[in-house]
């Protein structure tokens, strides 16, 4: 067999393989058939039926009780209600019910936490999110950040797109990383209460707060001159680093900068001094934030 024969059987045979990837890796739709909750909004968009959910099932230190959730027919349809809403209505195809930036935020950031709650429950028991694998596994979380497409606004995404394209890109505010939860240990808390409004920024705000100067995903170790890190600083850093750069406040120190800001004493002084420190990311937990 001829040179150009042999280029044209292996480029044939490299066809044949991606086909055959894209094919076992095809999206999954997940479809919501459910009642709008009992006296939603005709304007507006309501959280009221989520909020309640989690009010019953998150412990105060933001821990799910997805077990109790799962058994209770009651609750997983009223989390299928509120879905039905967000698959219902978005800032896409209703804009009129999001009259402003921060109602557009909520929705996203609270659509997706309740899809990710919703792809546990119905893949129930899990270990972890990661647990629910696509056929061909190249990257840890596909099947359920990727393969899985669930829909908002009548069109499926996967929650991969919701949080790059729809939050990030759309808002570029990187305090949505403190409220987004992808349900598992190394991911910020479940949150009950959910603002919509002026009040949004505030609960962003106490997140930052909150999860900047919680040990497990900031400290800093002046014994061995280095600051340890929660691995979302490492896959979001661009969005940390350029938040300081568009208010003006170039990042000399890239990360350290930014968590400066938001860091309380003794974490605030503990950063100043460790400027030359060496940065380390701490490996990532999957495993599941349930209660126990």
């Amino acid at each position: 067999m001829d040179k150009p024969a042999l280029i044209l059987w292996a480029l044939l045979g490299i066809a044949v393989v991606v086909a055959a990837c894209l094919w076992a890796n095809r999206p999954r739709r997940v479809n919501i058939d459910a009642p709008l909750p009992a006296a939603f909004p005709e304007q507006g968009f309501s959280h009221d039926a989520f909020a309640g959910l989690l009010e019953t099932y998150v412990s105060a230190d933001g821990r799910v009780d997805y077990q109790r959730w799962h058994d209770s027919r009651e609750h997983v349809a009223a989390l299928d209600g509120y879905l039905a809403a967000v698959n219902a209505y978005s800032p896409d195809n209703t804009p009129e019910r999001f009259p402003t930036r921060n109602d557009e935020l909520a929705y996203w950031m609270y659509g997706y936490n309740a899809w990710v709650i919703k792809g546990v429950l119905m893949n129930w028991p899990l270990t972890s999110v990661t647990d629910v694998k696509a056929p061909l596994e190249v990257v840890k979380g596909m099947g359920f950040f990727f393969q899985l497409r669930f829909p908002f606004g009548g069109e499926h995404m996967s929650l991969l797109r919701v949080e790059n394209e729809k939050i990030r890109k759309g808002f570029r505010d990187p305090r949505i990383h403190f409220v987004l939860n992808c349900a598992s240990e190394s991911c910020p808390v479940a949150r009950p209460d959910l603002p919509t409004g002026e009040e949004l920024q505030e609960l962003l705000a106490a997140a930052a707060v909150e999860f900047v100067n919680d040990s497990d995903n900031v400290f800093v170790d002046h014994k061995r001159r280095t600051v340890f890190l929660s691995t979302i600083f490492k896959w979001y850093k661009k969005d940390f680093v350029n938040h300081m750069v568009a208010l003006g406040r170039p990042a000399k120190h890239g990360l350290l900068d930014y968590l400066g800001t938001v860091a309380q004493e003794p974490l605030r002084d503990d950063l100043q001094q460790a400027t030359d420190y060496a940065i380390e990311f701490r490996d990532y937990d999957w495993g599941l934030n349930s209660k126990d």
